[in-house]
């Protein structure tokens, strides 16, 4: 495929006008100037005419499947809404539920500019089908958690299930499906299962997926638990971060956290929407990003956001900084684009990813250059984060191959994903109420 004559947004995010992108299997082969190179047989051209060319996203922190949970349980205090609302709703998902629940997530997710998340759940085998089957790219981890007094790990299906899926997936399809290993948090966890999870990590040389710190009680209470250490501090000690991987949250973590977390070579995932709707709190983003962390953004569940928006997203991680901090300065659009593009990619392990350059992976969004809430535009870094939105994206590629286009989605069927995934709606509501 060729984009004829568009404008491209560089590693700087300044705009370069009048280029040629040749895409070639799933890799960006060429980039030129205003001169048209010459046709290659079968070629497919786009006008790229009054167009923009960025790279995609990279969703950090994700829980694919909550697609079916979008709306259920609002206005509720945080541990409420985990108890009496989706503890009981998963407990009756199933392996079809989540492949399907799991196509929506990802037509959401092309629909705006995301072709890669960093997911964390269960039925992790019909999740990554799912992934394959649209195009997508992902990295899965089989969520772990356990509150009970003894644990035998060889009898712990969840464990199994993690170990099984990174020895059968992780590094699949070209690189497509990458395979972390996800303890849910030190809350969630007692401390013979996060040395387990320890043990796996540095078996495997996986990376980690955990939640840190996402409200003050976690965070808090930790401390009371562990001799004042905090959640960063007592997964550090137990070598859970010594791979590296993706911390999510972290919106209570303190300064010496961020240094542990820079140290371990730790993504931190900020997830401001959901965050600000469940009133967790704000991260101390500026913080992290002084301290040289490399900083990426996630939606979490659509059960807690309630949608997969990113520029939203975006544009939310800063407003929050600058609102908590009172600082209008703080975040620039630079820095919120590095976040959900190129940073997002390294925290995936996806070195080849999220620039547009020769020799990287043709995951890209066109935009219309020519939409109203791109123009006037004074600086292209600032119209992306506090103008754009979903609604200006034509065209979103995965690894060279086109997932979305002027509201379709070529590699899903639609029909059947909005039939089934309320089937399973109305299916598991059923059984809730004759519990009830």
């Amino acid at each position: 495929m060729l984009f004829r004559d568009i404008d491209i947004l560089n590693e700087d995010f300044s705009v370069s006008r009048g280029m040629n992108v040749r895409i070639e299997g799933a890799y960006i082969a060429s980039i030129s100037g205003s001169e048209c190179p010459i046709p290659k047989d079968g070629d497919n051209y786009i006008d790229g005419s009054g167009k923009l060319l960025m790279p995609a996203f990279y969703n950090a922190h994700a829980h694919s499947p909550m697609t079916l949970l979008r709306g259920y349980g609002e206005n509720m205090l945080l541990m409420d809404w985990l108890m009496k609302k989706v503890g009981p709703f998963e407990g009756r998902l199933n392996g079809e539920d989540c492949y399907y629940a799991t196509l929506l997530a990802m037509a959401e997710s092309f629909a705006n500019g995301i072709v890669s998340s960093s997911d964390q759940y269960f039925f992790c085998e019909d999740i990554v089908r799912a992934v394959i089957d649209s195009g997508a790219k992902m990295n899965v981890s089989r969520g772990l958690s356990f509150f009970d007094d003894v644990l035998d790990i060889s009898a712990f299906r969840p464990y199994q299930e993690a170990k099984k899926l990174y020895r059968d997936h992780h590094g699949s399809k070209d690189g497509r499906i990458m395979v972390d290993i996800g303890l849910h948090g030190e809350y969630t966890a007692t401390p013979e299962l996060i040395d387990a999870v320890s043990g796996l990590l540095h078996d495997t040389g996986a990376k980690a997926h955990v939640h840190v710190s996402e409200t003050r009680s976690e965070h808090e209470e930790c401390k009371e638990r562990n001799g004042g250490r905090t959640p960063a501090q007592t997964l550090a000690d137990a070598g859970i971060f010594d791979n590296g991987g993706i911390a999510a949250h972290c919106v209570w973590i303190e300064e010496k956290d961020a240094d542990i977390l820079l140290e371990k070579g730790v993504t931190v995932c900020t997830c401001p929407v959901s965050n600000m709707k469940l009133a967790s709190g704000v991260a101390r983003v500026p913080l992290m990003l002084n301290k040289g962390l490399n900083v990426a953004l996630g939606t979490d569940g659509a059960a807690s956001n309630n949608s997969l928006n990113f520029f939203e997203t975006m544009k939310m991680t800063a407003l929050s900084a600058r609102v908590r901090f009172g600082d209008p300065t703080l975040i620039t659009p630079s820095e919120a684009l590095y976040a959900a593009t190129r940073a997002g990619a390294l925290a995936q392990g996806r070195p080849d990813c999220g620039l547009i350059k020769e020799g990287f992976r043709a995951d890209l969004i066109m935009l219309d250059g020519e939409s109203p809430a791109l123009n006037p535009s004074f600086d292209m870094a600032n119209s992306l984060v506090f103008a754009a939105s979903n609604r200006d994206i034509m065209l979103t590629m995965s690894d060279g191959e086109v997932v979305y286009a002027n509201g379709q989605f070529p590699t899903i069927d639609m029909e059947i994903v909005l039939h089934e995934t309320e089937r399973s709606r109305a299916r598991i509501l059923s059984e809730l109420k004759v519990i009830d």
